[in-house]
């Protein structure tokens, strides 16, 4: 699937869910009108009958039994409106002996149940009509929605299929109530983010107790997020084959040593930038080419955020490996110091296309270019490469007879042909983006790998944007997710109110 066709399956899933829930809120309208309706269709022979037993009654003497039980009738079963209001005021002025004055109330009461009765036929028509209007669209747009989500899931079947063999089961439950939780942790991080900035910065414009506390409410939000975070992100991340299927497309195969977990796991500094880790932000960026998936830690109690995590016997790990290289759209190689590493290099010199194939070097492990050069048939020209950033130095891709082509990650862009206007427009998007979102060494990271890729034939648009953003998107999720409860929440109690009343 491809990312404008992705782009545009995710544009008409949201729709369709809009419309399905509206759909439903109608659905729901229409059968309390209508019941409203069906309950009040025997309103005239109960205010006749009304009626007449207070035709019956004299002053001072208690109301007959037809008073009461009318007058229970119209508080169940009618509808807010002058018929109920001018029944319960006649009944009171009944039983405190004032029967005349109750007569004077109930005068054109049977005309005026009438009109009321045929204002809740004209409103459940009305209201059904509504419903059905909307349903139409509902239903057409609910058939191509699930039809693309089937021909997503289809397309990566065969790669599902082989990571859900790696993966470990999770009960059914797990996943959604840490997503809960997650998203009250964000919206709570952003919150008290929120308070402790506006009390450092507004605080001049408000009184020192109600700065103090602004400061402290915002400051006990953070620390009671932070550690909400801590606990619920790892336990809510997709696994690789449920990320393969949400997504729809090939996979970028992320391999890497395992003693790269704890540099990758770091948080860059800044003020957007304080929960999501270096490998996070990664990625987001190759979320641009497809859903990343990597080998997990064997006996981690949690997996790393990040890739999608899959995991494999200590035994036989390589025929999978293999596979998944077949079945990947983009294979990312972090050099390093393990064997098993550079066997993955060599298999995949040995079996995949050359531009499929990208290298990221880290500047503090000498020795690797060398050990790089033996399996190449020019140098890469890794060892002249001067580290800006020790996590990763340089990105390496490849043409088509295994040339190698050498990118140095570095905080300042490549130069481009542009002209005057688009200067000055291209410099004034910088600098306010840079105000907003500050760039990070896994920011130029990204802006490295996506002219790496593009140089190899492989199109991608704002990789070094989507390295930043991936982390306030994680954020948006958090959000949708509490607003996206609170609307089920509210949807299940007018559901359930409605199957009781």
């Amino acid at each position: 699937m491809s990312s404008r066709l992705r782009a545009w399956v995710r544009l008409l899933t949201v729709a369709t869910l809009i419309v399905c829930y509206l759909t439903l809120h109608l659905a729901l309208d229409a059968g309390e009108e209508l019941r409203a309706r069906d309950r009040f269709r025997d309103a005239p022979a109960r205010a006749a009958a009304f009626t007449a037993a207070l035709e019956r009654a004299s002053d001072g003497a208690a109301p007959p039994s037809g008073v009461r039980t009318g007058a229970a009738w119209f508080w169940e079963h009618a509808p807010a409106g002058p018929s109920r209001s001018a029944v319960l005021a006649a009944a009171d002025a009944a039983r405190a002996g004032r029967s005349s004055a109750a007569r004077e109330r109930t005068a054109g009461l049977v005309a005026e149940v009438r009109r009321e009765r045929a204002r809740l036929d004209r409103d459940a028509a009305a209201s059904r009509t509504t419903a059905l209007c909307w349903a139409v669209p509902a239903g057409a747009l609910l058939v191509p929605a699930l039809w693309l989500r089937r021909r997503r899931r289809a397309g990566v079947a065969d790669v599902a299929a082989v990571v859900s063999r790696l993966a470990p089961r999770q009960p059914w439950w797990r996943r959604p109530v840490y997503l809960v939780a997650d998203g009250f942790g964000y919206a709570l991080f952003t919150v008290g983010l929120l308070g402790a900035q506006m009390a450092q910065q507004q605080g001049h414009k408000m009184s020192l107790t109600a700065q103090l506390a602004l400061l402290t409410g915002g400051l006990a939000a953070l620390g009671a997020a932070v550690p909400l975070l801590r606990h619920t992100r790892p336990r809510a991340v997709r696994g690789a084959a449920q990320a393969l299927r949400a997504d729809g497309r090939r996979p970028v195969l992320y391999l890497r040593s395992f003693a790269d977990d704890a540099a990758a796991a770091e948080v860059d500094d800044g003020p957007y930038v304080k929960l999501h880790s270096r490998e996070e932000q990664l990625a987001g960026a190759l979320g641009a080419v497809g859903p990343v998936i990597t080998v997990g830690r064997p006996g981690e109690p949690l997996p790393r955020l990040g890739a999608a995590r899959f995991y494999l016997p200590l035994d036989d790990w390589q025929p999978a490996i293999l596979e998944l290289m077949e079945l990947s759209r983009l294979i990312v190689l972090r050099l390093g110091a393990g064997d098993g590493l550079w066997w993955e290099v060599e298999q995949a010199r040995r079996t995949q296309p050359a531009r499929k194939l990208v290298l990221l070097a880290s500047g503090d492990q000498p020795g690797t270019a060398a050990r790089l050069d033996a399996h190449l048939p020019a140098p890469s020209g890794l060892d002249t490469v001067v580290p800006e950033d020790p996590w990763t130095s340089a990105v390496l891709v490849f043409d088509d007879t295994w040339t190698p082509r050498l990118y140095p990650v570095t905080s300042e862009p490549a130069p481009r042909r542009r002209g005057p206007l688009t200067r000055w427009m291209v410099r004034l998007t910088r600098l306010y983006l840079a105000m907003m979102l500050p760039r990070t060494p896994t920011h130029h990271l990204a802006r490295t790998l996506q002219e790496a890729l593009d140089s190899g034939g492989i199109r991608v648009r704002r990789m070094a944007w989507r390295a930043t953003l991936a982390t306030q998107a994680t954020l948006f999720r958090g959000f949708a997710l509490v607003i996206s409860l609170g609307l089920l929440i509210w949807l299940g109690y007018r559901t359930l109110r409605f199957l009781l009343g």
